[in-house]
């Protein structure tokens, strides 16, 4: 399990650090420019890692991937995609950091809550209302008083999230038994 461990949570720090930086940019196709940014595929695989944590070890488990994927994505923020002369940038950096930890820690308690109900409940439920604490708190944090259309931003960002959460039920299902087996 200790491979597995520090597998999901450096995937995680990956998905943190990808996330951060393709939310700069908006998708510029079919007029989405204003509704959407590339980060919003990304970022709900986050919640893939921490639900296939939290099923096959334990919401302990679940939570420490939390936190060192966190400590890791920051890391790598900091490092590769926060230019720290630009306040956008570095709101950004302060937005993810401050949502991610408190929508994962929320997916871990409310899919722990949920682990005894049909296979699909916890890890829909948990993902669907911490993609949506997500989403508020980043782009408020991040875009707030910037003139960068942040609502339409994360209301085009969320409904992404929930699109993706919901295609995210089939690496779920399929990898369950592969993580037990590790």
């Amino acid at each position: 399990m200790n491979k597995t461990f520090l597998t999901l949570s450096f995937l995680m720090g990956v998905v943190v650090l990808a996330s951060n930086y393709l939310v700069q940019f908006p998708i510029k196709y079919y007029g989405l420019e204003e509704i959407l940014t590339y980060g919003a595929f990304s970022y709900p695989i986050a919640f893939l890692i921490t639900d296939l944590a939290n099923r096959s070890f334990g919401k302990l488990i679940a939570r420490k991937i939390v936190y060192i994927g966190f400590l890791i994505g920051i890391l790598f923020t900091l490092i590769f995609s926060t230019n720290f002369t630009d306040l956008i940038s570095i709101r950004i950096a302060i937005g993810s950091g401050t949502a991610f930890i408190i929508a994962q820690l929320l997916d871990v308690q409310i899919f722990d809550q949920l682990r005894k109900k049909k296979w699909f409940v916890a890890p829909l439920t948990s993902s669907l209302i911490g993609s949506t604490i997500d989403t508020f708190l980043f782009f408020s944090i991040s875009f707030y008083g910037t003139g960068i259309p942040w609502v339409t931003l994360s209301l085009g960002d969320l409904a992404v999230k929930i699109f993706v959460a919901l295609v995210m039920l089939i690496p779920f299902r399929l990898l369950l038994g592969t993580l037990k087996a590790a």
